[in-house]
């Protein structure tokens, strides 16, 4: 798994770096020291994860994460961001630009790796009482505004899914619950969110609350 790290502090970057090398499945292509560096990088080394800070001189996290993804090709990376702040405003700002999960700088080693490993397979490293917590602190103030592909009409299974989704589980537990293999949940996943124009599993997680397929 291919992994850039961006943090403007030097010592944080070089021990994320060092921490991810130590795990066998990563490979650490490049320490982005600002946004506009991993902006840059991300279109050259087309990494699989991005490990994004969020307050940053020149181009803050989020904003780099909205350039990356607007103009990334498939397969489109994942965008983790790693931040020392748990405020509400950064969480849903991320969720919004279309980050693939948020985290803390104190979160452990282990914790870390496996929303890494989690982020590259489209599930989401939020727990579920984080991610309602935000959608419905904000969801009336400031509404998802989402772009629509040309056919937008969702199969009964489909919203099945996404509403699950809208509900945390992960894609194991919705086939167990649904009574579908897992891979039939990614495609009905996948169809959903190419409809709905989704990049992340986050942005499908505000869908599913904001058109009622999940009640807060």
């Amino acid at each position: 798994m291919r992994v850039l790290v961006v943090d403007d502090h030097e010592l944080v970057r070089a021990g994320l770096a060092a921490l991810l090398r130590a795990a066998p499945s990563v490979e650490v292509v490049y320490e982005a020291a600002s946004g506009e560096q991993a902006v840059t990088t991300a279109t050259e080394q087309r990494p699989d994860v991005i490990l994004m800070d969020i307050q940053m001189p020149d181009m803050d996290g989020i904003a780099a994460t909205n350039r990356i993804l607007a103009s990334a090709c498939d397969p489109m990376p994942r965008i983790l961001i790693l931040t020392t702040f748990d405020l509400d405003e950064y969480v849903y700002a991320a969720l919004l630009a279309g980050a693939s999960g948020f985290l803390l700088k104190s979160t452990p080693a282990e914790r870390l790796f496996a929303a890494i490993d989690a982020v590259a397979v489209g599930d989401l490293p939020f727990t579920p009482s984080i991610t309602r917590r935000l959608i419905r602190h904000y969801i009336q103030r400031q509404p998802l505004v989402l772009r629509a592909g040309s056919d937008t009409a969702l199969t009964p299974r489909e919203q099945d899914v996404l509403s699950l989704v809208g509900h945390g589980l992960a894609n194991g537990d919705i086939a167990e619950r649904l009574h579908l293999a897992e891979g039939t949940v990614k495609s009905h996943l996948h169809r959903a969110m190419t409809k709905l124009n989704l990049t992340s599993r986050a942005q499908a997680v505000a869908f599913a609350f904001q058109n009622g397929l999940v009640r807060p």
